[in-house]
């Protein structure tokens, strides 16, 4: 395996937690879950006011110490598959916070991304709105139940543009749509095989009942 550290990301039900799970023992690898508690995330889907700037810091800090301490590991004694991508963050607090908020954001980010390693690869999940509606109301979170389809419209435009623009490691881009990593073992061969020949640069996996 030529890559070290990978980072699985998407918008919210899109399967990034539940792809690390089943990627991590193919590999023999060290999985790196993000921390979702957030004692300011159900006011912001109340749209409480400042619950937005109070719930995104929360957040910002804590990937930052949880990264911190993966830096502060041995990165090369086994690879290591992360649930999230620290630079994502960003996506949510242009999204969410007013100008004044970013400000303040900015600083304190642009501090801290220095810090955090940065993983040899980036595996990037889409899928269509509707199918991430779907997904999220399936599984049927507490916390999710006032995210309305609305916003995760907007998360899902504000991920592809992002990754559209993304170039600081190789990126494989997987639309999961049609496809089921969890349920379908060819599924996960083919990506497994794929991640294995993945060299530098930007790839799109095309699912394996779609090939001639």
């Amino acid at each position: 395996m030529k890559f070290k550290f990978l980072a699985v990301e998407g918008p919210i039900g899109v399967g990034k937690t539940s792809l690390v799970e089943r990627l991590a023992p193919r590999f023999d690898a060290r999985q790196v879950m993000e921390n979702v508690e957030n004692p300011f995330l159900e006011d912001f889907y109340r749209d409480r006011p400042a619950a937005a700037f109070q719930a995104q810091l929360f957040f910002l800090l804590n990937r930052y110490h949880q990264q911190r301490e993966l830096a502060q590991s041995d990165l090369f004694q086994q690879l290591t598959i992360a649930d999230y991508l620290f630079a994502k963050d960003k996506i949510f607090a242009y999204l969410n916070l007013n100008d004044s908020e970013l400000m303040i954001y900015d600083r304190l980010y642009s501090m801290l991304e220095p810090d955090v390693p940065r993983p040899d690869m980036v595996i990037y999940l889409q899928a269509s709105t509707e199918v991430l509606v779907e997904r999220v109301r399936r599984r049927r979170r507490d916390v999710e139940s006032r995210v309305s389809e609305a916003y995760i419209n907007e998360v899902n435009k504000a991920y592809n543009h992002f990754f559209f623009h993304y170039d600081a490691t190789s990126l494989l881009v997987i639309d999961t749509t049609d496809i089921d990593f969890v349920q379908r073992e060819a599924d996960m061969d083919d990506l497994v095989e794929r991640i294995e020949s993945m060299d530098r640069g930007v790839q799109y996996y095309v699912p394996l009942g779609s090939r001639e």
